[in-house]
C-alpha cells in the first residue's frame, strides 16, 4: 500500500497541474492508466488562448489564467508559452445575428470588423461566402507541451509521485481513507482527486457516486498543405461562428476541424473517414483553398458536463472525493486559474 495525503486519477493537463500546485504543501500522487502522461486529449490538442471562447465561467477562468502563461514561475519553460495568433470569427447571412450577439458578450475582447478589413487580412477567404466578421486581436497560440511539461516539472520538483501503467480497477473508502486498486497494488489518500479525463464518468461510477453526466466527445482535426509560395506566418485563426470549421496555421501547415462534437465512449479517438471528408468540403466551401492530400489526420475527446462548465468541487455525497473534470474543449488554456484554485479548495481540507 502506497499512502498520500492526495491521490490524483489522471496524468493530463487537469491532474498534472494540480499536482503541481499541491506538491510544495502535500504528499501527492498521480496514477495514469497509460505508459506515458498526457496520451490522450492533452497531446491531441491544438490549444489557444482565446478569451471569448466558452462561457461566462470559462471566459473568466482563461481571464484569470493569462498572468501565469505571460509570467510564468522562473524556469518554468525555455520558451515563451503564448505567441499572437490574432483571431478572426465569421458569418453567413443567416449567422449575422449570432455573430452580433458574440461581439456583445465579449466587449473589449472582440470587435465587429468589416468585409474590406477582414478579407486584407485573409484574403484567402471567399469574398462571398460570409456576411459579417469579428477580430479578437488578443488571443495567442499556446505551447501546449511547454505548458504541460513545466507543470510536469513543476510537481516533481515539488516531491509529487507520478506513476505510469496504473489503471485504477476498483475504488473504496475506508474510514478516513480512499484507495484505489491497480494490477501493481493499491495507493490510498484521504482526497482522492477525480482527474481521468474521458473516463471521469467511470471513476465516479466506480466510485459509487455516478458520471455526474459527463459525456466525451470526439473531435477531429487534419493538417493540409498551404497554397505554394504562401507565408502563414502572419494568418489569423479562422473560426465560423456556426462552429461548423476553424483553421490556422501549425508548424508550416494549415490545421483545420469541422468542429465535430460526436459522443463517444472513453477510448483512443480515431478519426472517421466521414469527419476527414467533411472538414475538406468546409475548407472548399468557405476559401479558395484546394484540399488535394491531407497530411495528418488524428481525433480526441473533449469531455462535457451537462452544463459546459468544467467540474472542480469535492463530492457532496462523498467525503474526500473531489472532482477536476468536464474541461471540454478548455483545458489547456483555464489550467493555471483552475489549478490554483482547486488546489486552494483541496488544502482547506487537509
Amino acid at each position: 500500500m502506497t499512502s498520500a495525503d492526495v491521490l490524483i486519477i489522471g496524468g493530463g493537463i487537469a491532474g498534472v497541474s494540480l499536482a503541481a500546485r499541491l506538491a510544495p504543501a502535500a504528499r501527492v500522487g498521480v496514477l495514469e492508466r497509460e505508459e506515458h502522461l498526457a496520451m490522450h486529449t492533452t497531446g491531441r490538442s491544438a490549444a489557444m488562448f482565446i478569451e471569448s471562447y466558452g462561457n461566462a465561467a470559462v471566459r473568466q477562468w482563461t481571464r484569470e489564467s493569462r498572468a501565469f502563461f505571460e509570467r510564468p514561475p522562473p524556469g518554468f519553460a525555455a520558451e515563451p508559452l503564448l505567441t499572437p495568433r490574432p483571431g478572426l470569427s465569421v458569418a453567413r447571412a443567416a449567422d449575422v445575428a449570432a455573430l452580433e450577439e458574440f461581439v456583445r458578450a465579449n466587449p473589449g475582447v472582440v470587435r465587429e470588423v468589416s468585409a474590406a478589413v477582414a478579407l486584407a487580412r485573409m484574403p484567402v477567404l471567399r469574398k462571398d461566402a460570409f456576411a459579417a466578421f469579428a477580430e479578437e486581436p488578443g488571443s495567442q497560440d499556446i505551447d501546449v507541451h511547454g505548458l504541460f511539461d513545466g507543470f510536469r516539472r513543476m510537481a516533481v520538483h515539488g516531491g509529487a509521485q507520478i506513476v505510469t501503467r496504473q489503471e485504477v480497477l476498483g475504488l473504496t473508502r475506508a474510514g478516513s481513507l480512499w484507495t484505489a486498486a491497480t494490477a501493481d497494488g493499491s495507493f490510498a489518500a484521504p482526497v482522492l482527486v477525480n482527474a481521468a479525463g474521458a473516463w471521469a464518468g467511470r471513476i465516479g461510477v466506480m466510485a459509487g457516486l455516478g458520471d455526474r453526466g459527463l459525456m466525451p466527445m470526439r473531435r477531429t482535426a487534419v493538417t493540409i498543405d498551404p497554397p505554394p509560395g504562401i507565408d502563414l506566418s502572419n494568418w489569423m485563426v479562422v473560426n465560423d461562428v456556426a462552429e461548423s470549421f476553424y483553421f490556422k496555421p501549425e508548424a508550416g501547415l494549415i490545421l483545420a476541424s469541422p468542429a465535430d462534437e460526436t459522443p463517444s465512449e472513453p477510448c483512443d479517438a480515431q478519426p472517421e473517414e466521414i469527419d476527414v471528408a467533411t472538414i475538406a468540403w468546409r475548407i472548399e466551401e468557405a476559401t479558395t483553398l484546394k484540399v488535394e492530400r491531407i497530411r495528418r489526420r488524428w481525433a480526441g475527446l473533449r469531455t462535457f458536463a451537462p452544463s459546459r462548465t468544467p467540474l472542480f468541487e469535492f463530492d457532496a455525497d462523498a467525503e474526500g472525493f473531489f472532482w477536476l473534470a468536464g474541461q471540454g474543449g478548455y483545458g489547456i488554456q483555464t489550467a493555471p486559474a483552475i489549478s490554483a484554485r482547486a488546489a486552494a479548495l483541496i488544502l482547506e481540507r487537509l
